[in-house]
């Protein structure tokens, strides 16, 4: 975990941002919000008028330290195999598993992330073994009635 005032001050800084939105997208529906930059020539929002809303500028931005950091804390790091792994250090970075990984290869970087404590942020849940098992006595006897009415 990073250093937790810096991720205040980013939330701080954050909370003091307008929303930036798109000139007239209030007065028209085929507008959406999504920011698009004033060109007009006599246009208020590019001019900056007062009672207009505000233009995206630089100092608005967040704190260098803060910025691309995950909300827990942690560097965000796409993995998508168990060398890759060793190249994260676990008190700054959290791995983030590649979503075209498939489950095989999935169970063994999750098992070789916790072995060398590295914090996960989508491992999600992997059923483990003893599920697995009680999974397939369950499913084998359904077969078995469904032999027994036969």
């Amino acid at each position: 975990m990073i250093n937790k005032e810096i991720l205040q001050l980013r939330k701080r800084i954050s909370d003091r941002r307008p929303k930036f939105v798109r000139q007239e997208s209030w007065r028209y529906d085929r507008l959406s919000e999504s920011w698009r930059k004033p060109k007009g020539k006599d246009n208020k929002m590019r001019k900056q008028y007062s009672g207009v809303p505000a233009l995206v500028k630089i100092g608005y931005r967040g704190p260098k330290v803060a910025r691309g950091l995950h909300p827990s804390g942690y560097n965000d790091c796409l993995v998508f195999n168990a060398n890759d792994l060793s190249r994260l250090d676990p008190r700054k970075d959290a791995a983030r598993l590649s979503h075209s990984i498939g489950g095989r290869k999935r169970a063994q970087i999750i098992a070789a992330a916790t072995e060398m404590g590295i914090k996960l942020l989508n491992g999600g849940k992997l059923p483990s073994s003893s599920q697995k098992l009680s999974a397939k006595a369950s499913s084998s006897d359904k077969e078995n009635k469904r032999t027994e009415d036969i």
